[in-house]
């Protein structure tokens, strides 16, 4: 096994050993692939529409999953890639014949699919049937699994008390000093927290903008969902799993056992609890608010949406019991949810790939991120208007920006952007990235220029 956690001395051990051939599987995260490989024969990719295969900070930016392929085409060596929810480029390279597919069409437990079961919070909540975030039939269901000594996953996609406090009086929300962002609430350790750049404070208790007192919390992440189950089930035994409850190994494992020995009957978490857990008591998943995965502004929110549902409700009915999932939205209509009730991929999927031909989004293109970073923003914009200059006689209508980021300022440093959409056309891509590096090392030499940060990501989404 091998991942980023070891020490140097681990590393290093593991490194000799496998140029000795001592190893014959390799189990390890994205940075397993820059091992010394000198036989190697298969590359597994175990989810591989999975983001965090994507490296975003620090450079290098690449995706583990295109790197496991080069990996295998050096070394004359098969690629399987796993998912049961492909990503749309890997699905479309095997509709296009680039991949061969194979398809499991059973579960291995021989159980059915779980019923997915989507609940209009807006009418519930128009017809006072919602207590706090809990929808009438979500409660009800809760009860039943309770009744019948099964278990029950929560899925919140947030982390934190609340998303923020907020001024009944004026609507003014604490802000952190070094982002543009709000600070969340964890009730837990009582504080107010940036989760950008780590920067806490104590909770307000008086509004710094109008004086008053009268604060509220606003939204809900995960240790409110738990906090409120405690309310309402006071005798039912339940735990939580993200990052802030779970910091080592040891935390993330006691959680797991006491779930699995049933020690808890209730486990709220994050995405943590919807990547490949194998419970066999869980009969019901209640996805708190999907609409927080189906309104993100991002071109691939439909896809994570898809995905992320879908993975959280293949935790329940994997053994002894026909598993529900209720997924809580304002939006029951939308179309990834009608899809996902069908559990008809092949549907999402010519839905989804009809919308990224139309407007110029992978698998038809690439995508170059350009990020433009500086304390000073109105510096961060002119190395980015510079840039888009340089870039406008080769790109043409294919560059959109520069623009401000849904959040354009991050550890005190101003973002500015430009996304280049490049058809799969090699001269282009070679012309663009040729101008985009004489450029940036043109900017970067400027006078004053000299903490300037130029990120270029491609595939960046």
């Amino acid at each position: 096994m091998y991942h980023s956690k070891f020490n140097p001395q681990e590393r290093v051990e593991i490194w000799n050993k496998l140029l000795k051939n001592r190893y014959n599987i390799i189990i390890g995260a994205r940075s397993a692939l820059f091992l010394p490989f000198n036989n190697l024969g298969l590359v597994i990719v175990d989810e591989e529409h999975d983001s965090s295969y994507k490296q975003y900070d620090p450079a290098p930016r690449y995706h583990a999953r295109d790197a496991a392929i080069y990996l295998s085409q050096l070394h004359g060596a098969k690629t399987i890639l796993g998912s049961a929810t492909p990503s749309i480029e890997s699905y479309f390279n095997a509709q296009t014949e680039k991949y061969s597919l194979v398809e499991l069409k059973e579960q291995f437990s021989q159980q059915s699919l779980s019923e997915i079961i989507p609940v209009n919070t807006k009418k519930e909540t128009r017809e006072r049937k919602m207590q706090s975030h809990f929808s009438s039939v979500l409660m009800s269901e809760i009860k039943k699994a309770l009744d019948q000594e099964e278990q029950i996953i929560l899925f919140q996609n947030r982390r934190g008390y609340s998303s923020y406090l907020e001024c009944r009086t004026c609507e003014w929300v604490p802000q952190c000093p070094n982002c543009d962002v709000h600070l969340t609430y964890h009730k837990q350790k009582n504080e107010l927290c940036c989760h950008y750049c780590g920067f806490k404070r104590n909770p307000v208790t008086k509004c710094e903008a109008c004086g008053s007192t009268a604060i509220q919390v606003v939204g809900f992440g995960t240790e409110k969902i738990e906090d409120e189950l405690k309310t309402f089930f006071p005798e039912v035994k339940v735990g939580r799993m993200d990052a802030d409850n779970i910091r080592t190994r040891s935390g993330h494992d006691k959680i797991i056992g006491d779930f699995e020995e049933k020690k808890l009957q209730v486990l709220v978490g994050t995405q943590m609890v919807a990547k490949g857990l194998d419970f066999d008591h869980v009969s019901l998943v209640g996805v708190m608010n999907a609409d927080q995965l189906l309104m993100f502004p991002d071109f691939r929110s439909a896809e994570r949406a898809y995905q992320m549902i879908e993975q959280v409700s293949g935790r329940a009915g994997r053994k002894n019991y026909a598993g529900k999932v209720i997924v809580q939205t304002e939006r029951p209509e939308h179309y990834v949810l009608q899809f996902l009730q069908q559990r008809d991929y092949k549907g999402f999927y010519n839905h989804e790939l009809l919308q990224r031909q139309r407007f110029g989004y992978p698998p038809y293109t690439r995508l170059i991120k350009l990020s433009f970073k500086h304390k000073e923003q109105h510096k961060a914009q002119a190395a980015a208007i510079d840039m888009a200059k340089a870039l406008a006689p080769v790109l043409q209508h294919r560059l959109l920006g520069p623009a401000e980021p849904y959040i354009n300022r991050i550890k005190n440093q101003y973002i500015i952007e430009l996304l280049c959409k490049l058809e799969k056309n090699q001269a282009l891509i070679k012309s663009a990235k040729e101008t985009i590096m004489q450029e940036r090392d043109y900017i970067l030499a400027v006078k004053g220029n000299h903490a300037m940060q130029i990120e270029v990501n491609v595939d960046p989404f």
